[in-house]
């Protein structure tokens, strides 16, 4: 992986992280297929709306069908049929809501599958193992997602222990043929700044491909998820891919960007798409009020995706509200193409030295 910063203005940052299997232009946002699929789209239409990356889950994956089967069919680019690059989660944020399922120790996490109740054991070597097997262009370290809220004490615990098991992840990763692979680290600590930069330091010491803050948008007020966002963008590591887990609300997109992040991962889109709740240029609408019964014109007039292009406000009311399958493969169709678009005009302001009027907007349109 080689990542490249075509611009920086201040802390604002337009890059790319080249891949053997594809270029993602930064600031990015990964699309989430977490069992190997994002619901409701193929491959195909992935590309075709502009995709770059999607990002699929270490630990639903290992449940099933399970690395074994994966491996014999090829890896996961081959399983799935997507040939661009793949990101995949380590597994700790699901081991983290599991909660009254797991035992944490020093060595791993014992946890109960969520699908049948079975005994699991997942350790830093074992979530490293997990992803080379199934080839991932980019790996997460394993690590214990902070709990909101947590004391001052359980925070320096779970940084200390994401510290540890980050180093044995290294050690794995850089002793088992992991040359096309990188490896990226999470930064814990809670809402405490002092703890978020120690954290981030030791883990700058060991050296990681890229940089990523995790246990944000989890109960916490945007006041301080900001405070932590504004905090620590600028002390991350210059030359490295910053990426901010979780996080898709475009309001705090734009806050993140502004503060040097680079990569950034939500289901958000697609949610919401299942759930007739759609992005359009002038805000957030829902399909299935009534005023859209007899309504001829697209979803948005300024999209150009394949779902405003063909189908009309009335059809896609009908559509949710009858329960049909094509209502969630128009409505993700379009939420998708929104944010790929919205992530590309974004880059394109900071290109243009107009990020300021662009959050401006936007923030006047999101509310």
């Amino acid at each position: 992986m080689e990542f490249q910063l075509k611009k920086i203005l201040n802390n604002l940052r337009i890059g790319s992280i080249s891949t053997k299997r594809g270029l993602i232009d930064t600031p990015a946002f990964m699309i989430v297929g977490t069992q190997g699929t994002v619901k409701a789209m193929s491959p195909k239409e992935l590309k075709d709306i502009g995709a770059q990356i999607i990002l699929c889950n270490t630990y639903h994956l290992f449940l099933r069908p399970g690395p074994e089967i994966i491996k014999r069919l090829g890896g996961l680019h081959k399983f799935i049929n997507w040939d661009l690059p793949i990101l995949t989660d380590s597994g700790g944020f699901q081991v983290f809501s599991l909660s009254n399922l797991r035992k944490i120790t020093e060595d791993g996490v014992s946890f109960r599958s969520h699908l049948d109740g079975s005994l699991i054991f997942l350790s830093p070597e074992k979530a490293m193992e997990m992803q080379l097997i199934l080839g991932s262009d980019i790996a997460m370290a394993f690590d214990e997602c902070t709990p909101y809220p947590a004391d001052y004490e359980y925070a320096l615990k779970s940084s200390l222990l994401t510290i540890s098991w980050a180093k044995r992840c290294k050690n794995y990763h850089q002793n088992h043929n992991s040359q096309d692979q990188a490896l990226f680290c999470i930064i814990q600590g809670g809402m405490y700044k002092e703890l978020r930069l120690r954290c981030l330091t030791e883990l700058s010491e060991i050296g990681f491909d890229g940089y990523a803050v995790g246990g944000l948008s989890v109960g916490e007020s945007k006041k301080e998820m900001y405070e932590i966002i504004e905090y620590i963008g600028k002390e991350m590591p210059h030359d490295s891919p910053r990426y901010l887990m979780g996080v898709g609300d475009l309001r705090d997109v734009l806050v993140a960007v502004e503060n040097g992040f680079d990569m950034f991962d939500c289901v958000m889109p697609t949610r919401n798409a299942r759930n007739g709740t759609l992005f359009t240029s002038t805000g957030r609408l829902s399909i299935k009020r009534a005023e859209f019964k007899d309504d001829p014109t697209p979803l948005d007039e300024k999209c150009t995706c394949y779902t405003c292009k063909n189908f009309s406000k009335a059809y896609l009311r009908h559509l949710f509200l009858s329960r049909e399958i094509l209502s969630m493969r128009l409505n993700t169709i379009h939420n998708l193409s929104f944010y790929i678009n919205f992530f590309k005009d974004m880059r394109e302001s900071i290109e243009l030295n107009r990020f300021k009027e662009f959050k401006n907007h936007w923030e006047n349109i999101l509310g």
